[in-house]
């Protein structure tokens, strides 16, 4: 009996004949890849293609694709093909392989512009109400959290707390103040600009004194402090996710709404209204400056058009609008933190959506807040 695999290639002008013998297994793999390589520029070139394994002691899986592999090259070639001398106890097994890969692939429905226009239409909407339904499950989870912490008030987490709000307001305050500063003296200086043609210089004041205080001041100082601090609880959040941590919180019965997010929140609901604050005294002092310096109007002058330009209430409204906007904040940055799946990628797609979800939020919040205090008369 042959030990070893072999392939005798008889070469007939009107056919080419492969008789093969010893054993076709997976043992002899690399044996049989080199005898049927060898043969298959003859197969290709032949008018017709006999394989014989009628002498074959040994025949598995992979020596059978081997076969069938070789049989399908001269079909593909327009080669007629057959095979003879299967025996018995093979039959089932080339048989299997004669079916294997035969299907063909069928190709993707073809889609009008209407249908894929609906189905981005109705994914969008599903998505859209899943990030509604996960924002309403945090703003739920942290409100249950403030008031089982109202219950037992030892168990909050003071030390946390102050670390953030120190990281989110004090080292907040240098940017805050830089670019709100920045705001107000554009704003002054194109008011001055346009307001000039009219001779109306004196009415920068108002502008700028009612813009910041009521609007541009907090909606500039949210939209930083959601950029800044929002997409540090996401990262925050979604690392430890990534590395189980908050399935350790929860392994040892700690609940990480209370341990991890409630003290972040917080901590953006204090800070924010400070920062919008500070934020909005930059925001006067440059636009003063810039009324002084390139409209000619004396810091006296301006202090004194701006007291009788606002009130107490433009003030207010202002504020008011603070400690939602650090809400909404809060809420998004770590619903989306705990979102992150187990990759590097995720992290940076929740970071980014965590960002824009805030920004878009704060502005819609804004505009409500403007049509509510209308209506009131504020």
């Amino acid at each position: 009996m042959t030990t070893h695999p072999d392939l005798l290639v008889k070469d007939d002008p009107e056919c080419l004949t492969l008789i093969s013998s010893g054993p076709w297994n997976a043992q002899n793999a690399d044996v049989l890849q080199d005898l049927l390589q060898s043969a298959s520029a003859r197969v290709v070139d032949a008018k017709a293609v006999q394989f014989n394994i009628a002498d074959l002691s040994e025949l598995d899986t992979i020596g059978a694709w081997f076969i069938e592999r070789t049989l399908r090259l001269a079909a593909k070639a327009n080669r007629p093909a057959s095979l003879v001398g299967v025996a018995e106890r093979y039959a089932d097994l080339i048989g299997k392989m004669r079916s294997v890969n035969r299907d063909e692939i069928s190709g993707l429905p073809k889609r009008t512009t209407l249908v894929s226009g609906v189905e981005k239409l109705g994914a969008s909407a599903a998505n859209t109400l899943k990030s509604g339904s996960i924002f309403l499950s945090m703003l739920g989870a942290i409100g249950l959290a403030g008031v089982a912490i109202l219950s037992r008030p030892k168990s909050f987490r003071f030390t946390s707390l102050i670390f953030h709000i120190y990281r989110v307001g004090w080292q907040a305050i240098p940017i805050i103040a830089l670019i709100t500063f920045l705001i107000g003296a554009i704003i002054a200086q194109q008011g001055i600009f346009h307001f000039r043609k009219f001779g109306a210089e004196s009415y920068v004041v108002d502008m700028v004194g009612i813009l910041v205080l009521r609007e541009i001041g907090v909606l500039i100082v949210a939209i930083m402090v959601a950029g800044r601090s929002g997409s540090a609880y996401t990262a925050e959040l979604g690392s430890m996710k990534m590395r189980e941590e908050i399935d350790a919180l929860v392994t040892m019965g700690r609940s990480p709404v209370e341990v991890l997010i409630l003290p972040r929140v917080v901590a953006l609901i204090i800070s924010l209204p400070i920062l919008a604050f500070l934020g909005a005294m930059a925001a006067l002092y440059g636009g003063g400056m810039i009324a002084w310096l390139y409209g000619g109007m004396s810091p006296a002058i301006f202090i004194a058009r701006l007291h009788d330009a606002i009130s107490v209430t433009h003030f207010e409204v202002g504020l008011i609008k603070a400690p939602f906007m650090a809400l909404v904040i809060g809420v998004v940055a770590c619903s989306e933190g705990l979102q992150v799946k187990g990759s590097a990628q995720s992290l940076g797609q929740k970071t980014t959506t965590s960002v824009v979800k805030s920004i878009f939020l704060v502005i819609v919040l804004d505009g409500v807040f403007a049509i509510f205090f209308a209506s009131i008369g504020m």
